[in-house]
């Protein structure tokens, strides 16, 4: 099993939402919980900003954490010397490389971009920083440039390329394809940064990962501008259970890390969430209910105390007499006989069907409390 880096960038690009604004002290918390996590690297921020934005990098920096700390920044040296001021261990070099936004953003030539980021990155390195070189929308980009683009890098201190999907529009078959070719064609370790516009964030990451790349860029829930990012929760229960690759996370404090990520952001984590949403082992129609209740694999990949989450069983309109008869044993401590449950599912559905929603707890025990007081 390869080691592979995850980066994550929960406080930079993660920030970079819309709408999207951290407090220090939420910054701190949030790198201190990646770090407990086992985040290897951290992106804290871009120091160029200056105020609370400098601040809170430098303070991170000094958090004594066990993950590299790294510093966002242009092709720009006096970005790179603000970093520095901040005390982190690693810098990211960013300049875009697709014709596009060299013609139509930077409005200059390639040969200009391939100037700028080697003088960025040869400072850098003589500064002594561990050195990513970030291929801005290198998914638009012409691919013999990018491979010369990231050899210049390497030749000047690069210690790695990230590989920027800036408007998430590749797919996993395509990224597999340009990866492999980057990798093979230029030697240098590539990080994958997957953005998801169409949906293919993480897929997109893991096929860089089977295609070579040695890094992976990830936020907290996903988090990011437009679309969001590969979510860092699922791309490293995906490596672990569909790549072989465990990468001894503290998996089961992801959902502690996504709530407080969640409510610091302002932005909700859905029911529906892949790895952490609450709905992940919510079980309501009868017949995965009981698929369930007799093995969790029949209808899980993996167990909820792997995340943090718990297993429910959900009374509605789809569930069945043995969810019933569970719920009543598991959760209230009572036995109802077969023909109890059966009554009791009858009105379950009609209810269910007419508040448009599955029942709460003290639901079910008033319509169980009112079956046996009809009987009487």
């Amino acid at each position: 099993m390869r080691h592979l880096t995850i980066v994550d960038t929960t406080l930079r690009d993660g920030e970079q939402t819309a709408g999207v604004v951290f407090s220090n002290q939420e910054k701190l918390r949030i790198a201190r919980l990646l770090d407990e996590l086992g985040v290897h690297q951290i992106e804290a921020g871009v120091a160029v900003m200056g105020g609370d934005e400098k601040k809170a990098i430098s303070e991170i920096a000094k958090l004594g954490l066990k993950a590299s700390i790294m510093g966002w920044n242009r092709a720009v040296i006096s970005d790179i010397e603000a970093s520095l001021a901040c005390g982190v261990d690693a810098v990211a070099i960013s300049i875009s490389t697709s014709d596009i936004h060299i013609e139509h953003k930077l409005m200059t030539t390639r040969e200009d971009v391939l100037e700028r980021m080697v003088k960025a990155t040869t400072f850098a390195k003589k500064e002594g920083m561990y050195i990513s070189v970030n291929a801005e929308d290198a998914s638009r980009s012409d691919m013999d440039f990018l491979v010369q683009f990231a050899k210049e890098a390497k030749i000047a201190g690069a210690d790695r390329l990230r590989y920027c999907d800036t408007v998430g529009i590749l797919d996993p078959f395509a990224t597999y394809e340009k990866i492999m070719t980057l990798v093979e064609k230029a030697g240098i370790d590539v990080e994958m940064h997957t953005h998801d516009d169409f949906g293919m964030a993480t897929a997109n990451a893991l096929a860089g990962v089977k295609a070579g790349a040695t890094h992976v860029g990830v936020t907290v829930n996903g988090l990011g501008e437009r679309a969001g990012n590969a979510a860092l929760e699922e791309v490293v229960m995906a490596l672990k259970h569909l790549l072989d690759t465990d990468l001894s996370f503290a998996t089961e404090r992801f959902v502690e890390v996504s709530e407080y990520v969640a409510r610091a952001s302002g932005r909700m984590l859905p029911p529906w969430k892949s790895i952490v949403g609450s709905n992940m082992f919510a079980h309501e129609s009868g017949i995965h209910a009981d698929g369930a209740l007799k093995n969790p694999r029949t209808y899980e990949a993996f167990s909820p105390e792997d995340v943090g989450l718990e297993r429910q069983i959900v009374i509605g309109k789809h569930s069945g007499t043995a969810s019933i008869k569970a719920k009543f044993r598991n959760e209230y401590g009572k036995e109802i006989a077969e023909e109890d449950a059966a009554e009791m599912l009858k009105r379950v559905r009609a209810i269910a069907v007419d508040m448009k929603r599955s029942l709460f707890d003290k639901e079910l025990m008033y319509i169980y409390s009112d079956m046996l007081k009809q009987r009487q």
